[in-house]
């Protein structure tokens, strides 16, 4: 009786949705993506992914062409990013009087540019023409080859992938050593949708029914099945692998600058003062290893020695100091064509001598913040970031090598955020240090979203992650995307932890890499070709 009535309003409302027609439709659709975007950190509402999405797929059902599906996937996404991506507005804040104005229009901007993604789901779909199950079989294909796509065209911007919706379980992770996030996009992509198919078509029978009912209730199932193996996975742990890594000891500092105050001339030295006061202060007797945020040294750490010696003086007698700063690279040109000078987001790794022992420069810069795309086209675009230069970038992972440490794989920022690019996959790391400043984004979702990213890259390559933010949140991160120890956000910190050991063997995502979607995208559309292929014989 309960399911009857259940199943009886459900229709009714799926029936609404379908009947939908111009500005409703997409309000509504909007609607549905602003709902979905609280699935991620620090919110994950989950279970509104459910409303959301098979939302999402009645409305498509009901549109009259594939034209009309595409504004209907568009407005999703333009209220999917919107309230996903709403914390990129406060960079703009950072320095109000110059760049406030530009916020709103920022953020939609965004929105609206990310949300062609999602239309193209709505084109697609309405292309193949499938019908019930099979539809949500193509849906979940189609978005997760968009998603994909999203990870590397215009240099990738793979942030809030549908599958980081569950970096809150340690158990539900595990999922992505085996097909990376994509997996976990898939998962909760049938779960979320299933109930869209209950409705699908007019050619309904008690029969067909009562096998989508039956499908309905295994795909929602299916995260509990993950979660399962996930937590085996963990208990079945033994206590070496969850162990560190021998006379190794790390010092985090997190000093909590304010963006505003970061680059301040007559504030910069003082801002290094208080990180070397911090990273000598109780217990600096055990350290190994004190590591800084990005661009925590204010200044050209490499072309000023007497700040380098200064600084010198709280690296550990066993050891070294890490840090963010920038750097001028500089190349003398042929035929007297003068100096070529390159500005570099790097890291840099300091003896007690004061000698750099190891430099990484950051590859994947951040369109907008540490250059203006487009330069030549559109002059009056300004990026975000002090200076009036653009950053150059690197030449890609780098794995480095440094006494007393394993073999580490340095990131700043978001090259965390990009699955299956994190690490040189011909000579690989056994951690990675990400450094970042998640100032310029307040106390909001963004720098929990950052976290999450990287906890998926953990168990993607079965590896270690230690995370060093300005402003938090700096943690240490196992090779299972458990977060071991952290400091949390907004406050000035620091945080001593060991270096917890690699998987005891490599993870199958490590070895295949994006391969993962080529996979995963042939076990959902291969069923549904041969079953065409088998109607049309019939016809």
């Amino acid at each position: 009786m309960i399911l009857g009535r259940s199943l009886a309003g459900l229709y009714g409302l799926s029936v609404k949705l379908r009947a939908l027609t111009g500005w409703q439709r997409y309000v509504v659709a909007a609607s549905l993506g602003a709902v979905s975007a609280t699935a991620f950190a620090p919110l994950f509402l989950i279970p509104l992914l459910v409303p959301a999405f098979t939302g999402l797929l009645w409305l498509f059902q009901g549109a009259e062409s594939p034209k009309k599906a595409a504004f209907i996937g568009w407005a999703f996404g333009v209220g999917h990013f919107a309230i996903g991506l709403y914390w990129v507005g406060s960079a703009f804040l950072v320095n109000s009087a110059r760049h406030a104005w530009m916020m709103p229009f920022a953020i939609l901007g965004l929105a609206v540019g990310m949300g062609l993604f999602h239309c193209l789901v709505g084109y697609l779909l309405a292309r193949l023409k499938f019908r019930g199950i099979d539809r949500l079989i193509a849906f979940v294909a189609i978005w997760l080859a968009v998603e994909w796509l999203r990870s590397w065209i215009f240099t990738g911007f793979p942030w809030n992938l549908i599958g980081a919706v569950w970096t809150f379980s340690d158990s539900m992770l595990q999922l992505a050593s085996v097909t990376g996030v994509w997996g976990l996009s898939v998962l909760t992509l049938f779960a979320a949708a299933a109930p869209a198919v209950l409705f699908s078509g007019n050619d309904l029978n008690l029969s067909e029914m009562k096998r989508r009912v039956a499908f309905v209730f295994f795909a929602l199932s299916l995260p509990l099945f993950v979660w399962g193996g996930g937590a085996l996975r963990l208990g079945m742990l033994s206590p070496e692998a969850e162990s560190f890594v021998e006379n190794v000891n790390l010092r985090l500092v997190q000093p909590n600058i304010p963006q505003a105050d970061k680059w301040k001339p007559k504030l910069r030295e003082g801002h290094v003062d208080k990180q070397m006061s911090m990273s000598v202060s109780e217990g600096f007797k055990d350290i190994t290893h004190v590591i800084w945020p990005e661009t925590a040294v204010p200044f050209l750490l490499s072309s000023v020695k007497a700040l380098r010696t200064k600084i010198a003086r709280v690296v550990p007698p066993p050891g070294f100091l890490i840090t963010g700063a920038p750097r001028i690279e500089e190349k003398v040109l042929p035929d007297g064509g003068g100096i070529e000078r390159k500005f570099k987001n790097s890291v840099h790794v300091l003896n007690r001598s004061g000698d750099i022992v190891g430099t990484y420069d950051k590859f994947h810069l951040v369109p907008f913040g540490e250059y203006a795309p487009l330069r030549d086209w559109l002059p009056f675009i300004e990026k975000l970031t002090a200076g009036s230069s653009d950053f150059s970038p690197g030449p890609g992972p780098l794995t480095m090598s440094l006494p007393g440490v394993p073999p580490m794989s340095a990131l700043v920022c978001y090259e965390i955020i990009f699955p299956g690019a994190v690490v040189d996959a011909f000579n690989r790391p056994e951690w990675i240090l990400n450094l970042t400043n998640d100032g310029w984004f307040g106390i909001s979702s963004g720098p929990y979203q950052h976290l999450g990213m990287a906890q998926l890259r953990a168990v993607e390559e079965g590896i270690p992650v230690i995370r060093v933010a300005n402003t938090g949140i700096s943690a240490s991160i196992d090779a299972y995307g458990r977060v071991v120890e952290s400091v949390e956000l907004g406050v000035a910190g620091i945080l001593d932890t060991g270096l917890p050991k690699k998987t005891p063997s490599s993870t199958v995502f490590s070895r295949i890499g994006n391969f993962s979607v080529l996979f995963l995208m042939v076990l959902m559309l291969l069923p549904l070709v041969i079953k065409s292929k088998n109607r049309v014989k019939l016809k």
